[in-house]
């Protein structure tokens, strides 16, 4: 589950860093290249609640191995795409792929380790793999992007699926099914996902239509009704809903997940942003640029196991406010950033404390989210909040996208282009204090496992062979 993590993790960041020579290679414009992200992200979150009860229905094993496969196919052919059309497509075949397996994942997961200390140090080693995908992900998607082609941020993934294809299929054992209601709520995952793309696309868009122009606010109306007929249909549908809108009066699930958009929102356009920033105004290479990235995700890992330590004596609410709020200071002075700037002031002192903070909140988000939620909706649940996680990440960087375009304006110069880029960096670090509000206001107060609950930990372990 950790190697699938990673999986996940990595094609997050490796495409990032190859954005300008992908622009290049295939003739994207300054706008159009966001929809490499958008489409991952949407057709990722938009379908994650449809996996998530796939993978209750239909064997959590069957449906992370189905993901895998699709993830790899998806990777290949976006590795031979000839237009911007083909490659957009094949990164939200990508995420089609991710939504199946990454519930699967996260609800496995969550039933290997209900409770107590080997809770905290399961999602602990889960954070860590994920920061590591990130921290091998950008360097990978530097040294291949500069030295053999941009094409290989898409193919590096075939060899890593096939080899969590075969972990998968030999480490985890198949399960029963555990939800046995009615068929899942096809038109519902439609619904979502079509609605959340035109209110990405509406928002995206306003750099050719003003917000108060006819084709905006068409776009959004229409956005509007597809997300409100979502919610008239979770509510009336004959077949398992996609998603238990009883599930969210759990305060616990609906504070983890506001606080998940947020964050998603942020760290989404803060890598967006920041590799452009490295390559267009500072003029670094896509290799040193991955290699730049590195504290940051080594500060991730870092952030992880820093809670797990502190996470058997402080309580999670208690770390996502801490951690939301470092992140939110690292945001604060990345929004410093001079079109003259240097790597330890503008880049590597701000990533060290981001990164911290950002490490300490994936952990006890996944554990506050996932907890206490009754066993057939495990699925559901972790779908959930990967899906807030995703669709933040979605229209944060459309929204703080378009205003970092709005404030460069139509003159693209290195000074230009870091007002932009500070902007939206500035907007990210008021998203996270929200955040960290959030969770303060929001979640309630919880005790870290006790005494008799890490004794216990030797039973909540699994058998070895």
């Amino acid at each position: 589950m950790a190697v699938v993590q990673l999986t996940v993790s990595l094609d997050l960041s490796v495409v990032n860093v190859g954005l300008p020579q992908i622009a290049a290679g295939l003739g994207f414009s300054a706008v159009g290249l966001t929809w490499l992200i958008h489409a991952y992200a949407l057709s990722f979150g938009g379908l994650l609640l449809l996996g998530g009860k796939a993978a209750d229905r239909y064997g959590r094993k069957r449906v992370l191995l189905l993901g895998l496969g699709l993830f790899g196919l998806a990777s290949l052919v976006g590795g031979l795409a000839q237009v911007p059309g083909h490659l957009v497509a094949a990164r939200a075949a990508q995420g089609i792929g991710a939504a199946a397996l990454a519930p699967a994942a996260l609800a496995l997961l969550t039933e290997t380790f209900p409770t107590g200390k080997a809770r905290v140090r399961a999602f602990g080693v889960w954070s860590a793999m994920n920061a590591a995908g990130g921290a091998l992900g950008v360097l990978m998607g530097g040294l291949l992007t500069e030295y053999v082609s941009w094409r290989w941020v898409m193919f590096v993934n075939v060899p890593i699926v096939a080899c969590a294809l075969a972990l998968a299929w030999r480490g985890i054992a198949a399960g029963p099914r555990t939800a046995r209601g009615g068929r899942p709520d096809v038109l519902g995952a439609v619904l979502a996902t079509a609605g959340m793309t035109l209110l990405v696309f509406g928002v995206v868009r306003t750099d050719q239509y003003a917000w108060t122009s006819p084709v905006t606010l068409t776009t959004l109306a229409v956005a509007a009704v597809l997300l409100a007929a979502f919610i008239y249909v979770e509510r009336t549908t004959t077949r398992e809903p996609l998603v238990r809108l009883g599930l969210f009066v759990n305060r616990s699930v609906a504070g983890a997940n506001a606080y998940n958009l947020l964050v998603g929102a942020a760290m989404a356009a803060s890598f967006y942003f920041m590799s452009l920033y490295l390559q267009r105004v500072l003029g670094t290479g896509p290799a040193l640029t991955g290699i730049m990235f590195l504290p940051f995700a080594f500060g991730v890992v870092a952030g992880a196991v820093l809670a797990v330590k502190l996470g058997y004596r402080l309580a999670p609410r208690t770390l996502l406010v801490i951690g939301g709020l470092l992140t939110a200071t690292g945001f604060a002075w990345f929004g410093l950033i001079s079109p003259d700037g240097a790597f330890i002031t503008d880049v590597l002192g701000p990533s060290i404390i981001a990164s911290v903070g950002f490490g300490l909140c994936l952990g006890p988000v996944v554990s506050i989210a996932t907890g206490g939620v009754a066993p057939h909706e495990a699925g559901t649940a972790s779908g959930l909040l990967n899906s807030s996680r995703q669709i933040g990440a979605s229209l944060g960087l459309a929204a703080l996208g378009t205003a970092a375009h709005h404030r460069t304006g139509l003159i693209a110069t290195p000074e230009t282009l870091t007002d932009g880029y500070a902007f939206g960096l500035t907007l990210g670090a008021a998203l996270l204090a929200a955040a960290a509000l959030i969770a303060l206001t929001v979640l309630r107060r919880t005790s870290p496992p006790s005494r008799v609950e890490r004794a216990d930990d030797r039973e909540l372990l699994p058998a070895r062979d």
